[in-house]
């Protein structure tokens, strides 16, 4: 490459020669700032969100102080900051950094996110990486993070290069509002982005009375059968817009949150999902579908897997003696079957758990699934199906970028599959999914940005097929447990153990939120009566256990919008479902206390 330079030299020296383009180049130069907040960490972590990261006095590349930062197993160590920038404009993010594995990226940028990384930096090395925001971005996410268990990384003199905000005027006022979903407690409004907007807030009848952070918001604690008008304002650092012109919505008759799809107007306003291990047995033992308390709204027979990883044949093979002894009969299992769905009950087939990687590669494995699932469901008499995938049953493929429009084949196949048994066995299908917090709220930071970004793939896998089927999903209940730290919408990172992460992750269901940190790219929010928050049972279920208390806290802060901790969420909503465990057995093992919170809590 060296043969380039004296052309380079010679082209240069001309133009600078022509009159004005050094004036112009430097009136560019001088409209740059660095944006970045305390990049040289001389203040600590000030600015910045660091939950595994600290800072050091050496080794540093100048100045006093340097952030340290080290992995864990399961934990990347991100440092991250948000900046406010200008639409449409170019931007350069720089910094030193040192470590194995070392990467350094902007997110929600509004064009394409980018990052840049190095593999071994035993000394201090430079990533640069440039960017251009999107006609309607008013802030990114910066960040540095390391890689997965390979020991610490050391970042300093982080900069963002380019021209200020402009917060000298407020944002203009919002257009399009319209309201969509509307039951008779709730109703769901959306709106078109304003340019220069950071936030939004929501008026009802005249009076202020929700945020929120993208171009959607649910209304929620109206009464049935009545007439509201509602209006929206942009805001940013300098002020709040005008409002919108007002939209009427009228709540619907009845109570209890709502109707929908999936068979949800079945259950009863407040559910206790949980899962019966019925084909295996473990530390908890064996519990028979006829012993579970009527507490359990829904009960999800743990589990159907696949015959290899690729081929959708499912099976559903019960207990064996040899390894449950107490096992019921195929005929009285049947005959417990029928008596929870005479009680009122939903008995669900459950796809998938820990071991059990299902991949729907080829239409000919979606085939086989909507084959082989329709004859458990039949079989058995089941109400419906719940899809429990996990690991790599769902990835991302590079490029599909778009939860709306998904072109990875495991991810459309899958929402083919679901919507076919839909078909098949009309509105009284119960559907619920169980992902993992790592499959959906961590779409929030990285959706579609997968290992080419630094990032896993299965980052917000589980967006697409949530909101394809959401007009037919009866239950989501992520999974708040065997999770390392996700950031909720008020960009801190919530760790497992109490009540704020529960109320975080589920206050991100509710309010939607944007898709890898893109305003044009607004995950819708789910109605409250299709969320469940997940949970262990016992510290013998699972990582992530929280103590009934801190329990008992977060649904007071959801539903009451009292006793709220480190995080307040955005609405109150009272129309929340209720809770989902893992599992009936091990409950029982407990001596029934997650049982007993339900009950206590909501009757």
């Amino acid at each position: 490459m060296d043969r380039f330079r004296p052309v380079l030299a010679v082209l240069t020296a001309a133009l600078l020669a022509v009159p004005g383009i050094t004036a112009l180049s430097s009136a560019a130069r001088a409209a740059d700032a660095d944006l970045a907040r305390n990049g040289g960490f001389e203040t600590g972590l000030d600015g910045w969100t660091c939950p595994a990261g600290t800072t050091v006095d050496t080794p540093v590349h100048s100045g006093g102080s340097a952030l340290r930062a080290t992995p864990a197993g399961s934990d990347n160590a991100q440092c991250a900051q948000r900046v406010t920038v200008r639409p449409d404009a170019q931007y350069t993010l720089s910094g030193w950094v040192r470590g194995a594995y070392v990467y350094l990226g902007a997110s929600g940028t509004g064009t394409t996110d980018v990052s840049t990384w190095t593999q071994s930096a035993p000394d201090w090395q430079r990533l640069t990486t440039t960017f251009r925001t999107g006609p309607t971005t008013s802030s990114v996410t910066i960040y540095t993070h390391g890689w997965y268990g390979t020991g610490a990384y050391y970042a300093d003199d982080l900069t963002l290069t380019g021209p200020a905000a402009d917060q000298g005027q407020p944002p203009a006022a919002p257009a399009g509002l319209t309201a969509g979903t509307v039951t008779s407690t709730s109703v769901a409004l959306s709106w078109t982005a304003v340019p220069g907007a950071t936030g939004y807030a929501v008026y009802r009848d005249g009076v202020r009375t929700q945020t929120a952070s993208g171009t959607s918001a649910t209304v929620t604690g109206l009464t049935a059968a009545t007439a509201y008008s509602f209006q929206v304002t942009a805001t940013n650092a300098a002020g709040e817009s005008a409002r919108s012109a007002a939209v009427r919505a009228t709540t619907a008759t009845g109570s209890g949150g709502g109707g929908g799809g999936g068979g949800s107007s079945d259950l009863p306003a407040h559910a206790l999902v949980g899962y019966l291990h019925s084909s295996f047995a473990n530390g908890s033992g064996y519990t028979r579908l006829a012993d579970v308390p009527d507490s359990w709204d829904v009960i999800d027979l743990a589990f159907g897997e696949p015959t290899s990883a690729t081929s959708g044949d499912i099976r559903f093979d019960r207990c064996p003696v040899s390894e449950c002894p107490t096992v019921e009969s195929d005929a009285d299992f049947k005959a417990a079957i029928k008596a929870k769905q005479a009680a009122g009950k939903k008995v669900l087939i459950s796809i998938g758990g820990a071991n059990g990687q299902v991949q729907l590669t080829t239409t000919a494995a979606r085939d086989a699934f909507v084959t082989s699932v329709s004859k458990i469901i039949d079989t058995w008499g089941l109400d419906g199906l719940d899809v429990d995938f996990e690991g790599h049953s769902l990835s991302l493929a590079a490029g599909d970028t778009d939860f709306r429009n998904p072109t990875t084949p495991v991810v459309v196949n899958l929402i083919s599959a679901l919507k076919t048994l839909k078909a098949r066995y009309g509105a009284r299908f119960v559907l619920t999914m169980a992902p993992e917090t790592f499959f959906v709220q961590m779409g929030y930071q990285y959706y579609g940005t997968g290992p080419w970004g630094g990032q896993d793939p299965r980052c917000g896998a589980y967006l697409p097929v949530i909101h394809a089927l959401r007009d037919d999903l009866t239950l989501l209940h992520v999974q708040d447990y065997n999770s390392g730290p996700i950031m909720g919408l008020d960009n801190q990172y919530h760790s497992m153990g109490g009540a704020d992460f529960h109320t975080a992750m589920t206050d991100m269901l509710l309010t939607g939120f944007p898709v890898a940190g893109d305003p044009n790219r607004v995950f819708p929010p789910l109605r409250p009566d299709q969320v469940a928050i997940g949970m262990p049972a016992s510290v013998n279920a699972g990582n992530g256990y929280v103590a009934p208390a801190e329990v008992t806290k977060s649904l007071d802060c959801l539903t009451r919008r009292t006793g709220c901790g480190g995080y307040t969420p955005h609405g109150t909503w009272p129309a929340l479902r209720g809770l989902m465990t893992w599992s009936v057995n091990w409950d029982r093992f407990a001596g029934w206390e997650f049982q007993r919170t339900f009950d206590g809590y909501f009757g």
